[in-house]
């Protein structure tokens, strides 16, 4: 199973890949059977789990209210499970530190086959979790994560708000005819992440542009699947009782 640049096969014999999983509890399941990945880059396997016994995984780990973008499983799970194992040092191989996970899962995504818009977008996710978690420096790499989804929330409700003609409004969609206006918004979503993103240092400043400009142009369909997604669990309750699940469906 593979591409140029990388493949994924069976770790015992070398043959076609099986990703064997066992549920635990629905959310997180148990590899049987150890994988390898074999990279054009590095001179020996990545293979996975080190410890089937321990290692479990909950597939990629998507919130979910994005995963009608993108789903917890498809054809980059076995990538998702390999992010897994890097992260927590649960394989062996060659060293990696979390952000070279994050770029091999992109890498191993591609190489199974997922679409080169969704490898990104899966990329600048886990990046975001990567600066959340840093241990140096951590309320300023939590900080500029937070702070540009404020930014782009904020602004992009009142950049909404102007289109309508309620609140202050933000000074680049003008006042001119609908289209123009429009285009403004258009801009200031694609500009305002952008520059925002270069807090996220050189190397991962792709992640903060896509992150940015992803949710700057997707905020509305986030938001009204959030009010969707509420009022039937509001309905959900009334209907079912209070023994209903607190844990949302992962997709």
């Amino acid at each position: 199973m593979s591409t140029a640049g990388g493949r994924f096969e069976d770790a015992a014999d070398g043959g076609p890949l099986r990703l064997d999983l066992r549920s635990i509890d629905g959310h997180d399941f148990q590899v049987l059977r150890r994988f390898a990945y074999v990279s054009e880059e590095y001179d020996e396997p990545f293979v996975a789990p080190s410890d089937p016994d321990t290692f479990r995984t909950d597939l990629a780990s998507v919130p979910w209210i994005f995963t009608w973008l993108v789903p917890r499983s498809g054809i980059f799970l076995p990538a998702a499970v390999l992010h897994d194992a890097t992260v927590r040092r649960c394989y062996t191989g060659p060293y990696l530190d979390r952000a070279g996970a994050d770029r091999l899962f992109r890498r191993a995504a591609r190489a199974l086959g997922t679409g080169v818009i969704r490898c990104w977008l899966m990329w600048a996710a886990v990046t975001m979790a990567t600066l959340w978690s840093r241990p140096r420096a951590r309320w300023y790499w939590r900080g500029v994560v937070a702070g540009l989804i404020a930014v782009v929330v904020v602004l992009g409700a009142l950049a909404t708000g102007d289109l309508f003609g309620v609140g202050p409004g933000v000074p680049w969609m003008g006042h001119g005819p609908l289209w123009t206006r429009i285009l403004g918004g258009a801009a200031g979503a694609l500009v305002i992440p952008s520059v925002l993103a270069l807090s996220w240092g050189r190397r991962l400043a792709p992640a903060g542009v896509i992150t940015g400009i992803t949710l700057a142009f997707l905020l509305h369909v986030t938001v009204a699947i959030a009010v969707l997604y509420a009022l039937y669990r509001l309905l959900e309750r009334l209907v079912s009782g209070p023994s209903l699940g607190a844990r949302p469906p992962a997709g």
